[in-house]
């Protein structure tokens, strides 16, 4: 109906840990990703935020249909190199190009502008499954950690002085109010390299939330293998970009990112644990 051709080539690609399944559809005069999920919520999300994104500039695919019942839509193609592709060499050897090092930290410099200029006048009721970072959402993602990771590996712990410890973390997490917008799954293959410019997708997931969350998720990637004065570096490219919208006091900004990187881990744990050991998932 799009086109109004047939697609002469239709090729499955491999999604990483969601249950969406995008396919690249080719004919001679186009070629576009092709979406099926079965959560017409999150395909809402994607759809709602992806038009608000380009509204103010960034870098994101268009979303050209969508079919009636909600469950299908076709977006850009933006290509089969991830950031994660782009600098899998660096990975491999721990060792990053300055050609890998330059994207980057353009990709780094670009999260503020979603932070910040992604928040402006959104509704962030458009968001799934919730609309902000709050207690519940992370004592869900605290217990994620603990009956995904914690219980399946065996350690011996104290279920009393480990809640205790949430709920404090918990009150730590949620000291600061701001309006901005947290990506949520901010890492290397949520982003592709097109035209050698960095795109951003697989934001769904997103909601209100303060922005040292998406900082943690990208340097301390766990797959990345970023070396220690590279993920400095990265901060510092960070908080460069940041200082257009706000005041940075270093020392106060270092100690939240960590208290986050903390809490992110956690979470990674527990979504590793949950696709692995729950859902057999190989990757």
């Amino acid at each position: 109906s799009y086109t109004g051709e047939i697609p002469e080539q239709t090729e499955h690609i491999t999604g990483s840990g969601s249950n969406r399944r995008y396919y690249r559809i080719k004919s001679a005069s186009f070629s576009l990703i092709g979406v099926k999920g079965e959560s017409i919520k999150e395909n809402l999300a994607f759809i709602g935020l992806s038009a608000h994104f380009l509204q103010k500039g960034l870098p994101v695919p268009s979303v050209y249909a969508v079919s009636e019942d909600k469950t299908c839509y076709l977006q850009t193609d933006l290509g089969n190199i991830s950031l994660f592709n782009y600098i899998a060499e660096g990975i491999k050897s721990g060792d990053f190009s300055e050609k890998e090092k330059n994207m980057l930290r353009k990709t780094i410099s670009l999260l503020p502008d979603f932070q910040f200029k992604g928040a402006q006048d959104l509704d962030f009721s458009v968001c799934y499954p919730q609309l902000e970072f709050d207690r519940r959402t992370v004592m869900w993602d605290l217990n994620y950690f603990k009956y995904y990771f914690l219980r399946p590996s065996g350690i011996d712990f104290s279920e009393q002085l480990l809640e205790d410890d949430f709920e404090q973390m918990a009150v730590e997490l949620l000291k600061e109010n701001t309006h901005t917008f947290l990506y949520r799954d901010f890492q290397s293959r949520n982003v592709m390299i097109h035209e050698n410019e960095p795109y951003f997708i697989d934001f769904q997931g997103g909601r209100k939330g303060p922005v040292y969350y998406d900082v943690a998720s990208f340097i301390w990637q766990a797959k990345a293998n970023f070396p220690d004065p590279l993920r400095k570096e990265l901060v510092e490219v960070y908080i460069a970009a940041l200082r257009k919208y706000m005041q940075v006091n270093e020392e106060y900004f270092y100690r939240r990112l960590n208290l986050f990187l903390l809490f992110r881990n956690l979470q990674v744990l527990g979504a590793y644990g949950y696709r692995g050991i729950f859902e057999k998932k190989q990757h």
